[in-house]
């Protein structure tokens, strides 16, 4: 019989249980429970079949997981925390950035949050490394895209929506050292307000521009070398526990720094963020850069492609000469999940046309601006081989992917420890 857990939900106790096992990794009935409900709630047909289907595929995952152990697949701590850090950002967010909110909602501490995310995060990552690490050297045929495709009933063609292709050269403006020096005078203010016998914490969630400090009151923590941008971990060691910084300038800003306490090559520090912000003079400097830029693309001495590679300061998207990509990596993307800002400023233009420079805000909140090419629009249609290789090409690798993840599951599985809680028998998981 399977081990009965407790839960606390709301206030209350809920039984939970573990249905499977994987060496030392475990299936909760709740986890089981919540993917099916997912499903469900988007629109998925309840019945019997999906919750088995679902059921296999955490059993995949803590089969990988325990196969990772095995062949020394791992993730880097510095990784899971920051994609953990992110993730309580995001959900923060959604709860106008109250903890007292979002404790309440879970009825937990920040503390215990973040830690059940860190270990669901954790997983997904050694997943993903071990899916990566299985179907790395595939790759499709032409022969083998055109067969798919062939395979598939012409009355069950996808229909796509209008797609277009777009690429940005982006101009980050380069702020003033006057603007600097602004930001920097404040610091200073704040570090005296401190030194005065101001609450570090409470100035840090006034002003900071951290967005983790409406957790952590610009608590860092335990860190060690190597965590930390140079410039912050440098000063860092350089401090007595208890001193602050003057302000010292990252590739994030401008920061004072209070070292709490430092134990061998970790230490424990606290910090309040400025981001100076560029004057319209900085911004009017960036765009003359690019219509100085757009000029020579249109005369022909580069391409567009070349020049968001060289020169574009936007790290998703100059590695792919500029432009925006869909989920597959393909450079069409249907006009309905461009951002509609890009959507609506290359609408009025013509097909192989640039902008003019146009400001704009980043997604990490810098003030740039950006021209944008506009190469390529279809229309609506059917999917044909002509039009959508590159996408056909893609649902022909996810297949074949798909498929040697199956046969890896079949053999792997003989390498480990597998139980399932009889009740889910008719599942037939690990029939052969």
């Amino acid at each position: 019989m399977a081990p009965t857990l407790y839960a606390q939900e709301d206030g209350g106790f809920v039984i939970d249980k573990i249905i499977a096992k994987v060496d030392n990794y475990i299936v909760l009935k709740s986890e089981l429970d919540r993917a099916y409900q997912d499903y469900v709630s988007n629109g998925g047909n309840p019945s019997s079949e999906a919750r088995c289907q679902y059921l296999a595929l955490l059993l995949r995952n803590k089969l990988m997981m325990a196969k990772a152990e095995i062949d020394s697949v791992v993730v880097s701590d510095s990784e899971v925390d920051a994609n953990t850090q992110r993730r309580m950002d995001m959900i923060l967010s959604q709860y106008g950035g109250s903890p007292v909110d979002l404790e309440n909602k879970f009825g937990k501490t920040l503390e215990q949050i973040r830690l059940e995310l860190r270990d669901q995060i954790r997983e997904q990552m050694v997943v993903n490394e071990m899916q990566q690490h299985i179907t790395k050297d595939l790759t499709v045929t032409p022969a083998e895209t055109r067969r798919f495709f062939n395979r598939i009933p012409k009355d069950s063609l996808p229909f796509f929506s209008a797609e277009a292709e777009v690429a940005q050269i982006v101009k980050l403006a380069k702020i003033s050292e006057a603007q600097k020096e602004a930001t920097k005078m404040e610091l200073i203010g704040l570090r005296n307000r401190i030194l005065a016998g101001e609450d570090f914490a409470t100035l840090a969630k006034q002003y900071s521009a951290d967005p983790s400090v409406t957790i952590n009151g610009g608590d860092m923590g335990f860190v060690g070398r190597g965590m930390m941008v140079p410039e912050f971990e440098a000063m860092s060691f350089k401090l007595k526990p208890g001193e602050i910084s003057m302000p010292v300038e990252t590739a994030f800003g401008l920061h004072i720094i209070q070292l709490l306490e430092r134990r061998g090559n970790e230490y424990h520090s606290r910090h309040i963020l400025m981001s100076p912000t560029p004057s319209e003079e900085d911004l009017e400097i960036a765009k003359k850069y690019l219509d100085s830029l757009r000029a020579v693309i249109t005369k022909g001495d580069i391409t567009f492609e070349k020049a968001a590679k060289e020169y574009s300061d936007d790290v998703e998207t100059k590695g792919n000469g500029g432009y925006f990509i869909d989920g597959e990596g393909g450079t069409r993307v249907s006009v309905d999940e461009l951002d509609p800002v890009v959507f609506f400023a290359v609408d009025s233009l013509e097909v192989g046309s640039i902008s003019s420079p146009l400001k704009y805000r980043t997604d990490s909140g810098k003030e740039a601006v950006r021209i944008l090419y506009y190469k390529s629009r279809v229309a609506p249609h059917q999917a044909s081989l002509e039009v959508d290789w590159q996408r056909i090409q893609s649902a022909t690798l996810n297949q074949k992917r798909n498929k040697a993840l199956e046969k890896w599951f079949d053999k792997a599985r003989n390498d480990v420890f597998i139980s399932i809680d009889t009740s889910y028998d008719y599942c037939g998981i690990l029939d052969n």
